[in-house]
């Protein structure tokens, strides 16, 4: 399956998750490595400028393509997820869920819904588990942001 990521160009080959790692996010807790991926390039964008700020957007913006074995995605149904899972403040309940699925699992990807379009898909993929050579850099673009997307 391929996932795609919108981010500053410097971190497009990024396989170690150290954005996530340092700030946090929904699905994990500051210290815990995780590279946020969305099912398609409009969603990634999407995603992006939910979670970043106008003035903070990087001057240098790439979509990076993966390509990780549809055997290695780990699929969440609704059922299992914290109950406030899509509240917009990011609960430390998803960020607990989350950060045990990375760390404490061997799975290489995790598939969760996106709160932005609750019908469609991001993919978390785990730089920790030792699978993480599988993951593929299929390609890289430019990309320049449409700021009416976010005003």
């Amino acid at each position: 399956m391929r996932v795609y990521r919108l981010s500053d160009r410097q971190f497009a080959v990024d396989l170690d998750g150290t954005g996530a790692k340092l700030f946090g996010g929904r699905w994990n807790h500051v210290g815990t490595s995780c590279i946020y991926t969305s099912a398609s390039r409009a969603l990634s964008v999407l995603e992006f400028a939910a979670n970043v700020e106008l003035e903070f957007f990087p001057s240098n913006l790439s979509i990076t393509i993966y390509e990780v074995p549809d055997k290695e995605i780990l699929t969440i149904s609704n059922e299992e997820l914290p109950e406030n899972w899509n509240d917009l403040s990011s609960p430390k309940s998803t960020k607990d869920f989350g950060t045990n699925l990375l760390m404490n699992s061997n799975t290489l990807c995790i598939q969760v819904p996106s709160v932005v379009v609750s019908q469609e898909f991001n993919y978390l993929i785990n730089p920790a588990c030792e699978k993480i050579k599988l993951i593929k850099v299929v390609d890289i673009n430019k990309f320049e942001f449409d700021t009416r997307v976010k005003k």
